[in-house]
């Protein structure tokens, strides 16, 4: 039995999504056994029309789940869109010898992909790129669904029940609250507003005539007093860091133990005693 199939036009979310919502909740849920026949199809024989019916018949889940992040300023379409190709991808790896329901497998793929999207377009700046920091951004979204500001008992609650350190809980509520700025003003801002944008207070000191003065003085004072330090190195030791740090083909430490009839570790102890040596004479 196969599931009956709507128009493909009406089943990619678009500008007419309530259209897209009823096409995808008219498609008939599988029975255990339709899935089960499908999932075997799809897994043992690669059949891909029994994966595209798998998808269609789980498309009104994707939208219940993107429903659920609609407070993030993000197009529903984009949502759900995204949603589907994690749908996508559970189908593709579902197993039907797991003994559990596709929609109970797929729930993560469609969160994943929804979370990818949000954390790349909810700002210009990302605002979580480390796992826990996802985890934070998300979990502490949905309290401050119920908190106006988090005091400092909410914000140690938090931190203890996401296992996380309270300076980060504060840390990404500062983000959630941030608003992205435009460097340059708008062309129709006013004076006033134009003053205020970034453009005019940070400045780029990369070519400031008297910085780049500076710059070129302790360079060339760096130099001269390694050179300096250089010529109070008795000659082995000289030639040691030459060799190692210097020259265009960098010596081994084995190459200079043959060099001198010692052992690699006696070089490397030379080479950490000279640059000891040009450490202190530099910073004296």
């Amino acid at each position: 039995m196969t599931t009956s199939l709507q128009p493909v036009y009406a089943l990619a979310p678009g500008a007419n999504l309530e259209a897209y919502v009823h096409a995808v909740n008219g498609i008939p849920l599988l029975t255990v056994e339709q899935e089960r026949d499908l999932a075997e199809r799809l897994f043992y024989e690669q059949d891909l029309e029994a994966a595209r019916q798998m998808v269609l018949a789980h498309l009104r889940f994707v939208v219940h789940i993107a429903k659920s992040y609609s407070g993030y300023g993000l197009a529903q379409a984009d949502l759900i869109q995204e949603g589907n190709v994690g749908l996508m991808k559970a189908v593709k790896r579902f197993n039907p010898e797991m003994g559990v329901r596709l929609v109970s497998f797929a729930v993560h793929w469609i969160k994943a992909e929804i979370h990818e999207f949000i954390l790349r377009n909810w700002r210009i700046v990302k605002v979580a790129t480390t796992k826990a920091q996802r985890k934070l951004f998300f979990n502490l979204r949905s309290q401050k669904k119920r908190l106006t500001w988090l005091n400092n008992d909410e914000v140690h609650a938090v931190a203890d029940t996401l296992g996380v350190e309270p300076h980060e809980v504060r840390e990404m509520e500062s983000r959630l609250t941030g608003q992205d700025m435009a460097f340059d003003p708008a062309s129709d801002a006013d004076d006033d507003a134009a003053f205020q944008a970034p453009a005019h207070y940070l400045e780029d000191h990369r070519y400031d005539p008297a910085r780049q003065l500076e710059e070129a003085d302790w360079s060339d004072n760096s130099t001269a007093s390694l050179h300096e330090a250089l010529e109070g190195l008795d000659d082995r030791s000289r030639d040691i860091l030459y060799q190692r740090w210097l020259a265009e083909e960098k010596a081994t430490l084995h190459d200079l133990a043959a060099k001198y009839n010692v052992s690699a570790e006696r070089i490397r102890q030379l080479e950490k005693n000279a640059m000891n040596k040009l450490k202190g004479f530099i910073e004296a």
